[in-house]
């Protein structure tokens, strides 16, 4: 469904990918503005993490976490997440997709994120009853907060995410289709 772009390819990730997103954790740098700096355990990949990507992967619509490799090496780099926004709670936004993204510090200030997350974005939105995707950060996560902008995406508020997870204090923004 996803195409590769100039230097990536793509692929849904599923429980055989628990290894490449236990790694990509390890980093306290990765981890940082996801939940101040702490590495997923093992035990939260396949008790809690797993089974959520599971809920919400859907081929046919492109939900899921695409992994993002180089082409050139197929070395894992990172991946995009695809899912309605509040997916997780009592009112699913079903036509505004969530795009979140995660990758290897050792490939940030190269454009992959916004790369990936362009052509994963111009693929699933050809698609019908997709009106707009949405994307969150911590605002003091000024690196994801660049590619919100790189991909055509204005500031909406700053407001509590509720999720099963945790809530946060983030920006939204979003980009009408």
């Amino acid at each position: 469904m996803i195409e590769d772009s100039n230097r990536l390819s793509y692929a849904l990730m599923t429980s055989a990918d628990a290894e490449l997103l236990y790694q990509l954790d390890q980093d306290v740098e990765v981890m940082r503005y996801i939940n101040g700096g702490k590495m997923t355990s093992r035990e939260d990949l396949n008790q809690v993490y797993l089974p959520r990507l599971a809920k919400y992967t859907d081929p046919e619509k492109g939900w899921g976490m695409w992994k993002v490799t180089v082409s050139q090496t197929n070395e894992f780099i990172g991946w995009i997440l695809v899912r309605p926004m509040g997916f997780f709670s009592n009112h699913p936004q079903w036509d505004n997709l969530e795009l979140g993204w995660r990758f290897m510090q050792k490939s940030w200030g190269q454009g992959y994120g916004t790369e990936a997350a362009l052509q994963i974005m111009n693929c699933i939105g050809a698609l019908p009853n997709i009106t707009k995707f949405s994307a969150i950060a911590l605002p003091d996560n000024h690196a994801s907060i660049k590619i919100m902008g790189k991909l055509g995406m204005q500031y909406v508020k700053t407001a509590i995410n509720k999720d099963p997870l945790g809530d946060l204090e983030v920006v939204y923004y979003e980009v009408s289709v």
